[in-house]
């Protein structure tokens, strides 16, 4: 059954009633891995130094910390502000691998204005878990933490 991410988007919008980044990055991601079928790890790297990526809420095994712009999936997703859908990790030369079980990803630019907050990445063991379908309803509940977080304070 596929995922209904109109119904999620409303979920996680009732959910997120609070305007602290923090408290609503803690509470998507921990929706988004009790929501979302066959993920492994779901949460946020935050953008707090040039050209990184900040480990900031997650659910899942522990993660890698910091991510350079210039590796990984999460990197080009930094780095371009575009959407990264990738079927198979391991056919990624410059893959940071956190969870060898980690077979596929989709990894979210989260734009405050113009400036990068950070990224929302999810990971699954399968591969080629993230539709067309799944990016567009996991932009869309990126989109309802955008518009319920206050972004611009110590981020």
């Amino acid at each position: 059954m596929p995922t209904d991410y109109s119904s999620l988007a409303r979920q996680l919008a009732s959910l997120l009633d609070d305007r602290d980044w923090l408290t609503n990055s803690a509470q998507t991601s921990a929706f988004i891995m009790h929501s979302v079928p066959d993920l492994n790890w779901a949460g946020f790297y935050l953008q707090r130094q040039p050209e990184q990526l900040s480990l900031g809420p997650f659910q899942g095994k522990p993660a890698c910390h910091p991510i350079p712009f210039s590796q990984g999936v999460c990197g080009a997703a930094a780095r371009s502000r575009d959407t990264q859908r990738v079927d198979d990790v391991h056919a990624i030369a410059d893959h940071i691998a956190c969870d060898a079980d980690s077979r596929s990803e989709l990894v979210v630019p989260i734009l405050s204005g113009e400036r990068l907050w950070g990224v929302l990445d999810l990971d699954s063991p399968l591969p080629a878990r993230f539709t067309p379908t799944d990016q567009a309803g996991i932009e869309r509940l990126v989109a309802v933490f955008v518009a319920r977080s206050d972004l611009e304070s110590d981020s």
